[in-house]
This record gives C-alpha cells, structure tokens and sequence, in this order.
C-alpha cells in the first residue's frame, strides 16, 4: 500500500506548491516511485499531457520533479477563471462545462467519486503520493462539501503538513488561527507545522517557535529559508516580475494582459545571458524594446479591447511599424490577425465580432471546441529558420492564414504565420528546447550591433532538473524528513 503525506498552507501563497515539489524529487531521490495529487486547482497555468488532456501546471512540474511523466490522474479538476464569477471546469483533462461559482460549488460534491478513483490509480501505483491542498483548510465558509483540504485528508487518511509563509508576516497568527479554527478531528490530522520563506537571524525566531508550538500543540518540523530557485510558476507574475529589475543588453517586454495564461512560455528567455524580460501593461511603460511579446490569454476578445483602450495597441502597432520584431503565442497570435469572431459566445460569454490589430493576414473563429496536443515543430519563418521547438497547443480557436507559416510541425501541417518582423503561432513552450532562444538573440544582437555571447543553447528541462536539485538541498536541510518519514509510515 502507498503511503501519502499533504501539504495544506495557512492561505494561498504560502508556499504549498514549492514545497510538494521538493518532497516529490526528495523521495524520487531517495528511491521512492513518487506522484503529485492535487485534487482541484485554480489556475490559469495548464499543462497538456502527452495524450493530449489538459491539467493544472503545478502538478506537472511536480510530476517532472519527481522524474515521470505528468499525468491527468494528478490532477483531475481544474478550474480556469474567465470572469470575476465564472470559470471554466476541466475534469479529467476534458472540459466539462462553463459554471459561475455557486453553479460549481452545488456541483462538486458529484466530482468526488471521480477525484478518489484518480487519487486510488496513482495509489496503485506509487510508493508515496504527494497531495497539495488549496487555499485554506480554515475557510470555514467552504468547509461544507470540501474535497481539496481536510475533507480529501480524511478520505485517504493522509497525514497534514500547515504550512505558513514568514515573509509577509504574521506566521505565528496564520498558523495558531488556522489550527485553532479547525475541528478536533482535523486538528488531530495535522501531523507538524512548517515555516516558510525564512530569512534573518534563527535565534530570534526560536522563542517564537517554543510558544508556538505549545499553543498549538504541534511540532514545527522545519524552517525553510528563502530559497531563490526559479521554478515554472503556478499563476502568479511575482517571480517573472522580480527578473524585470535585472539588467541586460537586450529588452524584451511581454505584454502582461489582464487575463494572461501560460507566462511561463517566457521562463527560458529570463535565463539568456543576454536578454532582460519586462512585463508591462501601461504604454507609458513600453519604451523602445528590441522585441514586444503578446502572450496567452483566457478571454482574448476582452483582453484585445483592453490593448485598444488603454493605448497599448496604438503603441505596439507603431513599434511593428518601425520594424520591432513581435511575437504573439496563442491568443497573442489570434490579437495580431485582422479579426476575431466568436459566434456563439464560447470565448467571451457572448456573441462578438472585432477587428485584430491587423499585424498578420490571419482571421480566427472561435469554436466551441478545444485542440489540445503536444507537438514538435521546426521554424521556417525567416531569420527563425531551422530552430526545433517542441510545446502543445491549447486554444479554441480556428485561424485561416493567407499569409507564409510560422513553423511546420513533425505531422508536415503549417502552424501559425509570418510577415516581416511578425510574427504568430499556438505553440505554447516554444521557447523550451534553447534554439529558437538562440535564433532570436542572435537576430536581436545583429540589429543592435552587440555581438553575441557564445553559449550552448540550453534546454528549458536542463534548467529545471538544476533548479529541483536546489530546491531539495535547500528544503532537506531544513526539514526533519526522518520524522516525516515516520508519520507517513504510522498513518498507512
């Protein structure tokens, strides 16, 4: 029988992602067959499968952390917001519906057979099981029908790990709130509390911990410090934000949309020696950049409007006009065309017709109907030519182009378009073999005069392999893993 330990935090953010992902390569490196569970996410950071089924990101990193192959069975729910109110339901990797929260919330209660049945096939086939809860377990407003926190705790018998992140303050207060605000039976759940993001002096946080731990009547099992590791995000900006202060020849500004999805396309151009990525949504703000990056989006008809009245698409368009290169991925690429239609309402929630910004001859129609797959390409656009790219696809859309192709696929099919400096395409994760990195610094220096740096391209997944192995020194040395080894072998 596997053994499973999860990870619930005091809020969102607290650091619960990061720190499944180190347990998972932890155990992979001890030896252990190990798999991420998350039963629901929220995030507008998905994942396509191998066999073409979408799932929330997190998992998949963390299933990469612990060496195997991402799988739905990880992740059977995903929600991905398209509203204040709304979101769409992924259940199993296929869309299951468009629901306002409190359609959801009457529904999920019939999802948990489905949720146990995916958690019971990875149990039959792992050692350990890491399961990250969401949010928190103390939102006592949600705790009818919870499947995600101490509701799916109880129903596997999994051992609890509280989590709380240091670095915003207040730690002591989330985590005696939290225990204090669960009931006995869960209480009883939590097997040591966890603090994250420390940084400073330990001596002056240890009175803290002795008073902590009396209070709550829990062990703190570890302090983890701030660890600068540089992991794909589940759908937060902060991290990519942090790389715009640093400093670098050439600028590259990503336009950060309002309902933007799939930003970690733009990880592995962050780790170039030579190029300094912005995210940028004032036009103020835009300067004279060497390459302007539209990225994906959830609500592309919305977020183009949003382009056109802040300013921002007047602005790109005179960039392209005076010869900055453009990319646009996905709904980016849908932005550049000269329309979008969607008929029946299945993008933006109702019937719509807009102009592009009329960058490529491309026109796309929205269909009620999702193509999700992984793919390898080569480029064949000018100045591009030859890079292999490898990604999945992720859109709804149907583009007719009248213009020359971005990429062909290993199928021999034409995949986006290119005119001039240009350029569009749905591969999402592009950028992650290194050479078209390395087609577009060399272009970019060329147009500068700057001569650019000799370095072997460097896969996106090399990267990551570097990054989990810092992330579980990091979090080794500060956790008592033989305790929590114990804990997970007393509670199977």
């Amino acid at each position: 029988m596997s053994r499973c330990i999860m990870v619930q935090g005091t809020m969102s953010g607290a650091g619960k992602s990061l720190l499944c992902t180190a347990l998972c390569r932890i155990f992979a490196q001890d030896g252990w067959k190990t798999a991420p569970f998350k039963s629901q996410n929220m995030a507008l950071n998905s994942f396509v499968t191998r066999t073409g089924l979408e799932m929330g990101r997190a998992q998949a990193v963390q299933a990469q952390a612990a060496g195997i192959e991402p799988d739905v069975s990880m992740n059977p729910i995903l929600l991905k917001p398209s509203s204040e109110h709304g979101s769409q339901v992924i259940v199993c990797g296929e869309v299951y519906g468009q629901m306002t929260a409190a359609e959801y919330f009457r529904t999920k209660g019939r999802l948990f057979p489905t949720i146990l049945a995916a958690y019971h096939s990875l149990a039959t086939a792992y050692d350990i099981i890491v399961i990250e809860g969401a949010g928190s377990p103390a939102e006592i407003n949600l705790r009818a029908g919870d499947l995600v926190n101490m509701g799916l705790a109880q129903r596997v018998n999994a051992p609890v790990l509280l989590t709380g992140d240091i670095d915003r303050g207040g730690v002591f207060a989330q985590l005696y709130g939290t225990v204090a605000l669960l009931e006995p039976e869960e209480r009883d759940r939590i097997a040591g509390l966890v603090i994250n993001k420390f940084r400073g002096d330990f001596s002056l946080l240890r009175p803290g911990l002795s008073t902590l731990e009396e209070r709550t009547r829990k062990r703190v099992l570890g302090v983890i410090p701030y660890l600068r590791v540089d992991l794909d995000d589940e759908d937060s900006l902060a991290p990519r934000l942090e790389q715009s202060a640093v400093h670098k020849p050439l600028d590259a500004v990503v336009i950060r949309l309002p309902h933007i999805s799939n930003f970690t396309d733009f990880a592995p151009l962050e780790f170039h020696p030579q190029i300094g990525v912005r995210y940028v949504d004032d036009p103020r703000r835009l300067g004279s950049p060497d390459l302007v990056l539209l990225p994906g989006t959830k609500n592309t008809v919305d977020d183009l409007l949003w382009l056109r009245q802040n300013g921002l698409e007047t602005a790109v368009q005179r960039l392209a006009g005076g010869g900055t290169p453009v990319l646009g991925i996905c709904g980016g690429y849908q932005m550049l065309g000269e329309s979008l239609d969607d008929p029946d309402g299945v993008e933006c929630g109702r019937r719509a017709r807009v102009r592009g910004m009329g960058l490529l001859p491309v026109e796309t129609t929205f269909l009620d109907q999702k193509h999700r797959r992984q793919v390898r390409a080569a480029a064949v656009a000018e100045e591009l030519a030859g890079a292999a790219l490898e990604g999945y696809e992720l859109h709804m859309g149907r583009t007719q182009v009248s213009g020359a192709a971005f990429c062909r696929l290993e199928s021999g099919e034409l995949d986006g378009c290119a005119q001039g400096h240009v350029w569009g395409t749905y591969l999402h994760g592009l950028f992650d073999s290194g050479a078209l990195t390395e087609k577009l610094a060399r272009l970019l220096c060329d147009r500068r005069g700057l001569p650019l740096e000799p370095e072997a391209p460097l896969s996106h997944d090399a990267y990551q392999q570097r990054q989990f192995d810092l992330l579980a020194d990091g979090v080794r040395q500060a956790l008592d893993l033989d305790e929590i080894y114990r804990i997970m072998e007393h509670m199977t």
